[in-house]
């Protein structure tokens, strides 16, 4: 099944299982704070756990994500009341609305095609007020990160709030220039309910932009960069995490957007 780490009922619970609060997590929340009381998307939120903790920190919150599955988990949690929730795509999004656009969680690199991510930066461009932020993570390429995606490097076990364990691991199928296809495996440990399987995968393809890619396509949407680290502690790129890290501003429409 595509993607359905964020899709199936079971595997939601594992993703939320597998990531608590992390560093990336902070330092989007910093950023966040550089804006105070920001009117904020957190597009493609997932199950909405940095989206709970941008609306504790007193934040507008709007959080949007095409997988129902997702959404239905963050409805659940606690403080979810103080969010709005929306199932859909950058299609969607309402023009000249937001203070600050967030994409974590590597939710860039899912957008493979070079019209999706055109598209979606251009929308995510059209939802911000002038001099708004764009901010997003996206793994550095040069750290070709996916080696370490393998049976043995990638082996993680997690436990489910009802008490059974899940093992995972991931698969890598195919490197194609800066796309990278793989299979996360899951094995379902204990009792599970009749007709429910056992062993579940879900099959995904990222996109490694490298970075002179994400300055022009950023620039053509109508934003300007404003910083680009190469990992959670605002590292310099090449230096941190594998990663980049990127702070946008979108520039004056009618200048930038034909």
């Amino acid at each position: 099944m595509p993607d359905a780490e964020f899709n199936h009922p079971l595997l939601v619970q594992v993703y939320d299982a597998q990531r608590s609060w992390e560093a990336d997590d902070l330092l989007f929340l910093d950023l966040a704070a550089e804006t105070p009381a920001a009117r904020v998307l957190d597009f493609g939120c997932g199950t909405g756990r940095l989206a709970l903790k941008l609306a504790a920190a007193g934040h507008r919150v709007t959080g949007v994500d095409p997988a129902r599955a997702s959404l239905e988990a963050a409805r659940r949690k606690s403080g979810a009341g103080k969010i709005t929730w929306r199932e859909g795509t950058a299609a969607d999004l309402p023009a000249n609305t937001f203070n600050l656009a967030l994409m974590t969680s590597h939710v860039a690199q899912f957008l493979t095609s070079d019209a999706e991510w055109t598209e979606t930066l251009l929308a995510l461009r059209l939802s911000l007020v002038a001099g708004g932020r764009l901010i997003f993570d996206t793994r550095d390429p040069a750290a070709q990160g996916w080696l370490a995606w393998n049976p043995v490097d990638s082996r993680e076990h997690v436990t489910l709030p009802d008490g059974r364990e899940v093992s995972i691991w991931t698969e890598v199928t195919a490197v194609d220039g800066e796309l990278v296809s793989f299979v996360q495996h899951y094995t379902v440990q204990g009792e599970v309910a009749q007709g429910e399987p056992t062993e579940l995968q879900s099959l995904s393809t990222l996109r490694f932009r490298p970075e002179a890619t994400l300055r022009v396509t950023l620039e053509q949407a109508g934003f300007e960069v404003v910083q680009l680290h190469g990992g959670w502690k605002r590292q310099p790129v090449g230096q941190g995490d594998g990663e980049f890290m990127v702070v946008a501003r979108a520039a004056t429409l009618q200048n930038k957007i034909p």
